[in-house]
């Protein structure tokens, strides 16, 4: 088997017991979003980008023909984002947004390889404050951003091409969990 393909395997052998925690959070998202709820997702490079993913299988459709629900993924808003950076700093971009759209109930989807991103974690922390219930995947534990958010699952890859690949599954999992739910 190819080395790179070989890691990824191995890794995802790894996750597969936290398949459940992700499966419940489908759930719990399906009620969310199901009762008008939002999930907000937010993420650095390649984790941006799997947040917009995520995002996009929820507006959009993952498997099945349903209604459009809502998920706004935080780096998307480019005017927003450049503001926020401008006048309150690169580590508010995210925290910002999740005080103006997150309300009591709603879900923060966290992402970063490394657990360690500032601008992430302050996320995090006005999740806490909102009462947005904050969920993480992050790449190996103990990292701050698992510690900080009410649940999380680590994905022990040693690189982070690997971390992505894997919470791309586990987003394509989520998605189908809350489908299930629905």
């Amino acid at each position: 088997m190819d080395a790179h393909l070989e890691k990824l395997w191995t890794t995802l052998e790894k996750v597969d017991d936290q398949a459940v925690t992700v499966r419940a959070w489908g759930g719990k998202l399906a009620g969310v979003l199901s009762a008008g709820g939002r999930l907000l997702a937010c993420g650095n490079g390649g984790s941006a980008a799997e947040a917009q993913h995520l995002t996009a299988e929820l507006v959009g459709r993952f498997r099945d023909d349903r209604r459009p629900y809502a998920a706004i993924p935080l780096h998307a808003d480019g005017s927003s984002l450049t503001a926020i950076a401008n006048d309150f700093g690169a580590e508010a971009v995210y925290a910002r947004q999740v005080r103006a759209h997150g309300r009591p109930g709603d879900v923060l989807l966290c992402l970063s390889t490394s657990g360690t991103s500032p601008n992430v974690l302050a996320a995090a922390g006005a999740a806490q404050e909102a009462g947005v219930l904050a969920w993480a995947m992050t790449g190996p534990a103990p990292n701050p951003l698992a510690e900080l958010c009410d649940e999380a699952v680590a994905v022990p890859g040693e690189e982070t091409a690997t971390v992505q690949e894997v919470h791309l599954a586990l987003i394509h999992l989520l998605c189908d969990a809350v489908e299930e739910a629905l």
